[in-house]
């Protein structure tokens, strides 16, 4: 990442995600997200989240939720793959 984009992030708060293709998920791969409550929300995976690595958070995936077409970057222990 350059420092530019550093920047960037820091000002909009928004995660940068990346794809080097050695992640455990590939873009487009239909998988659940494990809620809080044990319960477990559909979602493909679009991208590695970059920024809590950078400052030394837990790694973190960008998915896209089936039933609102949002996006959210989330802890990648709480995504596991599904049957599509």
């Amino acid at each position: 990442m350059l420092a530019g984009q550093c920047l960037a992030v820091l000002r909009t708060g928004r995660a940068v995600m990346t794809n080097i293709g050695d992640g455990q998920f590939h873009k487009g791969q239909p998988v659940w997200v494990i809620e809080p409550d044990g319960s477990q929300r559909a979602a493909d995976f679009v991208g590695e989240g970059e920024l809590n690595a950078w400052f030394g958070g837990a790694p973190t995936v960008i998915v896209v939720y089936l039933d609102t077409r949002a996006g959210e970057a989330v802890e990648v222990d709480r995504v596991i793959p599904r049957d599509a």
